[in-house]
């Protein structure tokens, strides 16, 4: 495995229980800065709890969670969001209605045209923002290669288009870390790659961490360095894909059974 920055995230001691069921069993692990990790398990490995608890979404029963050796476990979604901290999910969350450029102009938080009295006595400054959003929207548009979709409506894009696109909202976001929940799947093949070209390519000039959790492994093997397995809630194994693969422990894990 090549050398890695140090930690922009760390796991230390995380738990986390349903009703009896450990779904996080004192779960340590660093995420490396300006790195592309990936996160992968079984089905109920803990990925998906690990996730929404760094997000805040879910509490936990103990441990902690550091960005950048500060606390940030205990804290609301919106907190964790003003932090840096972005999320994706499996299924995109399109905004029907609203044109693909739209969809990207409202991401961005604390917009003058947000609070009531402004929007009556602040028109110059709001139309001056809307501006300087639509400039950013465009760049980001033009970065991910979807600038011919900007008028079309987010409901009439196709999956692969729709991941792309909330991969762009989170850019909006100007985050330092992307949690990407299953940006694979359903996305034909072409797209794919437009998908993980677009994920390098964020990490490298915007210097952007990102944690994908994923299934295919072709994508995540071709993209992802280091990549974490996680079984029955606990960090089981870590390395490249080379490293991964040849890991006994994995293959155990993946197939239930032990190998020679």
């Amino acid at each position: 495995m090549k050398k890695l920055n140090k930690p922009l995230l760390s796991i230390k001691n995380l738990s986390k229980t349903f009703g009896g069921i450990e779904a996080l069993k004192e779960c340590n692990l660093d995420i490396p800065e300006k790195s592309i990790t990936a996160i992968i398990g079984p089905n109920g490995a803990g990925k998906t709890t690990l996730f929404n608890i760094i997000t805040g979404f879910t509490s936990h029963d103990k441990g902690e969670i550091l960005l950048n050796n500060k606390k940030i476990h205990g804290l609301q979604p919106h907190q964790i969001f003003s932090k840096g901290i972005v999320r994706t999910f499996q299924t995109p969350r399109e905004l029907k209605n609203m044109t693909v450029i739209e969809s990207l102009m409202l991401v961005p938080k604390n917009q003058v045209g947000e609070n009531p009295l402004r929007i009556l006595f602040s028109q110059k400054k709001i139309a001056r923002q809307e501006m300087q959003l639509k400039k950013e929207a465009i760049k980001i548009l033009e970065f991910l290669d979807l600038n011919h979709l900007q008028t079309n409506l987010c409901s009439n894009l196709s999956t692969g288009q729709k991941k792309l696109l909330e991969l762009g909202r989170t850019l909006m976001a100007k985050p330092q870390l992307v949690l990407l929940d299953e940006p694979a799947a359903g996305v034909n093949r072409t797209l794919l790659k437009s998908i993980s070209k677009n994920i390098d390519k964020a990490c490298k000039e915007k210097g952007i961490t990102f944690i994908l959790i994923e299934h295919d492994m072709n994508f995540i093997m071709n993209l992802c360095d280091p990549i974490i397995v996680l079984n029955e809630g606990k960090k089981i194994a870590e390395g490249n894909a080379k490293e991964i693969i040849n890991d006994p422990t994995v293959v155990e894990a993946y197939l239930g059974r032990k190998t020679n």
